[in-house]
């Protein structure tokens, strides 16, 4: 009873004070680089290219991510009805493989990318 009530409290508040400690800490950083003297505009310079370029990694990413899920299903299928393996093994061993395998080729793609 009382952990439904906590547990969506203790979300809000992690997810303010991150949202917190992030605004707070790009404002430190810009106010010291005022008072070194350097213009705080190196923040904006070429913001909407590194959004589309951060959106087109992520989208990349998740569809590889949505790939690997997709064959590690047929693998588990194909495991489970040739092999014989037992369907509560099969089916999450393949998924958290092929979906770190997915990852792993996203993370070199990108790397290629940028």
């Amino acid at each position: 009873m009382i952990a439904g009530i906590l547990i969506p409290i203790s979300f809000f508040l992690v997810v303010f004070a991150i949202m917190y400690l992030y605004f707070s800490t790009r404002n430190r950083e810009r106010m010291a680089l005022i008072e070194k003297g350097v213009d705080a505009g190196i923040f904006s310079k070429g913001k909407s290219e590194n959004v589309t370029l951060t959106w087109k990694i992520f989208i990349l990413n998740f569809a590889l991510l949505l790939i690997g899920i997709g064959i590690a299903i047929f693998l588990a299928s194909v495991l489970e009805n040739t092999v014989g393996i037992e369907k509560s093994i099969a089916y999450p061993g393949t998924i958290f493989l092929m979906a770190g395998v997915a990852l792993l080729v996203g993370f070199f793609v990108t790397k290629k990318v940028v």
